[in-house]
């Protein structure tokens, strides 16, 4: 082994995104929940504080997905002021090491990671628990991850249509023309989030809204809801109707989300919810268990992020690039 075979790799958002493409992408999360599904991934508690200073939030993860991939630490902050200015709302490093001798392997943007990994949970969470024939998809929001929702959607559902919202014109402008562009489907810049959401079977909410941006009423049967942005107590981009009229609330992991999602939190505060009723969305695809059972049922899935979704994604960009190498 040579000295450039034991020398980290240094990973930019440029090669991040060039080495994880969508399709990889969504193969590394059905590996991460199906790994929590089966109790063979390590998963301690992830950290989020928030800013004394600012309304930012910091966060640590850490993670190790299988015996022959090593621990992966993610470190970064959610900066949600950061959308006025066209940035995306969270930046991250992260450093995965050897899973024999600890060394370190990779360091690689980790903005890139998550915003690949995140959307590409939502598709698998989607594909498991959205009807077969389900074809349009409303969007809340108007940004980098709503982009790479709408991306991601498209590759487990052959979409026919989307509708977008977000508060401002011009940008939920721009980010319709540019996913009509890319996906080749109607996409439809709305006035209204009802407008976005109403009659549609899926819907992904991809804000850093505090307050609710999809409401219960408006969900049409059958619809399944993705929410991205309540992955914190003060984080509800839901209303309490819409886990009032799900027949089945997922989550990415119950201990998790019973201290983490807004709307789980709130729920299970006032009791409208139990432990029990928690569904993971690993156990869904382990078939450990059901959520959809009627096509008319309203399933709610909640991810608030795990270190293991980003131990999966790492792995694959780091399996990619070794394979890029010259000689190998």
């Amino acid at each position: 082994m040579t000295e450039d075979d034991l020398a980290p790799l240094f990973l930019s958002r440029e090669q991040v995104t060039r080495l994880l493409d969508t399709d990889a992408a969504i193969a590394s999360q059905r590996a991460a929940f199906t790994a929590l599904g089966d109790g063979t991934a390590e998963l301690p508690g992830k950290i989020m504080h928030a800013g004394r200073f600012d309304d930012s939030v910091v966060f640590a993860y850490l993670a190790r997905l299988s015996a022959d991939t090593g621990a992966v630490a993610k470190f970064g902050s959610v900066n949600p002021g950061n959308a006025a200015a066209g940035l995306p709302s969270v930046h991250a490093v992260i450093n995965a090491l050897d899973p024999v001798t600890g060394r370190l392997v990779a360091v690689m943007d980790g903005t890139a990671v998550t915003t690949l990994r995140t959307a590409a949970a939502s598709a698998v969470a989607f594909d498991v628990l959205a009807g077969a024939d389900s074809a349009e998809l409303g969007l809340i929001g108007s940004g980098t991850q709503a982009l790479a929702h709408a991306r991601a959607v498209a590759r487990v559902r052959e979409l026919r249509s989307v509708r977008l919202w977000s508060p401002h014109p011009g940008r939920r402008a721009r980010a319709a023309r540019r996913l009509a562009a890319e996906l080749g489907v109607a996409v439809e810049a709305v006035d209204s989030a009802e407008e976005a959401v109403a009659g549609l079977p899926m819907v992904a909410a991809c804000t850093l809204s505090a307050t609710p941006v999809v409401r219960g009423a408006w969900l049409a049967p059958g619809c399944t809801v993705v929410s991205v942005g309540s992955f914190e107590p003060t984080r509800s981009e839901v209303d309490a109707e819409v886990l009032r009229r799900a027949a089945a609330v997922v989550v990415d992991d119950p201990r998790t989300a019973a201290e983490h999602a807004g709307p789980v939190v709130d729920a299970l505060r006032e009791g409208r919810l139990a432990r029990g009723d928690l569904i993971a969305l690993g156990d869904v695809l382990t078939g450990r268990q059901r959520a959809r059972t009627r096509p008319e049922d309203i399933v709610f899935y909640n991810s608030v992020g795990l270190g293991v979704q980003d131990a999966a994604a790492a792995w694959a960009v780091i399996h990619a690039a070794r394979a890029a190498r010259p000689g190998e």
